[in-house]
């Protein structure tokens, strides 16, 4: 399905039911994939008024990546297969189906109108944080330590040694030119810290402990919708490219690394993995707390890597310097913050 084919025959069909009249506009910046979100004008009373189309980017760089990393054929298999096997909120899936030949997908998605996006430039409040973390254990706990996870072989994992060269490799390939383009951004000490992890890199992925679970690969602002006054869910977790089987503190890490401000996320960090452990052992998983701050120090640089790696693999966007300099900045800022190169 491309945008050419929404049309009110076809949204009937996936629907149940006589949608009417259609009109769509365009939502988000969407630098691997378009979403779009449609009204349905003359739907019948059992149907939303509106819902959410994603499909394949009409960026032709950002489309490449999102079929050669299989992001689009591992979102539409999260919603089919293992969304209802853990609890955080995302949007009701209608229609999922991906083309194994040429890489395409479609989801038909509710659309969570009237919540509002985070903006990972501006950041959240330490408030909005602390939901966000609560929704993560929502997502963590229920397949933690999960051995059929094994089975499950679509998810991203990295932990193989394929993996872990693939990442080291990708790092060598781009940190130059991401350097190149956002150094000045960062301060000296954050880009020495750069240059002093790219050989620890090996180390840093091949020396992980403990649990694996489900995880979102992508937990940041952006890819998070908030309750407004005129209503949702607290949180919303969309864009299910990334999913994984992998260390859990890694999403938590990613998150907190950059949705808040740095002076903000050094304050409030630890009073917020305490929010998050309590959200855990709600729901049967304890951890220890030494551990946890442990780890979290160690998956400050999981931030650092996506924003090297995925600043020079998607096509650029109005927004997208602002948005990858913000985050580069701040994760690294956080590795700084913990002493995490002296962990790995």
């Amino acid at each position: 399905m491309g945008p050419d084919d929404i049309t009110s025959a076809r949204l009937s069909e996936i629907m149940g039911g006589e949608v009417g009249a259609i009109e769509s506009t365009r939502i988000g910046d969407g630098l691997v994939g378009l979403n779009l979100r449609v009204r349905l004008l003359d739907a019948a009373p059992e149907l939303p008024d509106s819902v959410v189309i994603k499909l394949p980017s009409i960026d032709e760089t950002s489309r490449a990546t999102g079929i050669a990393l299989r992001n689009y054929e591992r979102e539409v298999k999260f919603y089919l297969h293992v969304a209802d096997t853990v609890d955080i909120r995302v949007p009701e899936c209608h229609f999922g189906e991906w083309d194994e030949t040429t890489g395409d997908f479609a989801l038909v998605l509710e659309d969570m109108a009237p919540a509002e996006q985070g903006d990972q430039v501006t950041g959240c409040s330490v408030e909005r944080a602390a939901a966000a973390v609560e929704e993560l254990a929502l997502l963590h706990a229920p397949r933690w330590d999960d051995p059929t996870l094994h089975d499950i072989d679509w998810l991203g994992r990295r932990t193989s040694t394929e993996d872990v060269t693939g990442v080291a490799a990708l790092w060598a390939m781009f940190h130059r030119p991401f350097l190149e383009t956002y150094a000045k951004h960062l301060s000296t000490e954050q880009v020495d810290l750069s240059h002093a992890f790219g050989p620890r890199i090996l180390d840093w992925m091949g020396d992980r402990e403990g649990p694996l679970t489900i995880t979102h690969g992508d937990y940041r602002l952006d890819n998070l919708l908030f309750a407004t006054p005129a209503g949702g869910p607290p949180v919303t977790a969309v864009d299910w490219q990334t999913p994984g089987h992998g260390p859990p503190v890694a999403d938590l890490a990613y998150f907190l690394g950059a949705g808040l401000l740095s002076n903000e996320r050094a304050v409030s960090e630890r009073l917020l993995l305490d929010r998050y452990a309590a959200a855990l052992a709600a729901r049967s998983v304890d951890v220890d707390s030494s551990w946890l701050w442990t780890q979290y120090c160690r998956e400050s640089f999981g931030g650092v890597v996506m924003a090297v790696v995925a600043s020079q693999i998607v096509g650029e966007s109005a927004r997208s310097e602002s948005m990858f300099a913000a985050m580069a900045t701040r994760h690294l800022q956080h590795a700084l913050d913990t002493g995490a190169l002296d962990l790995i």
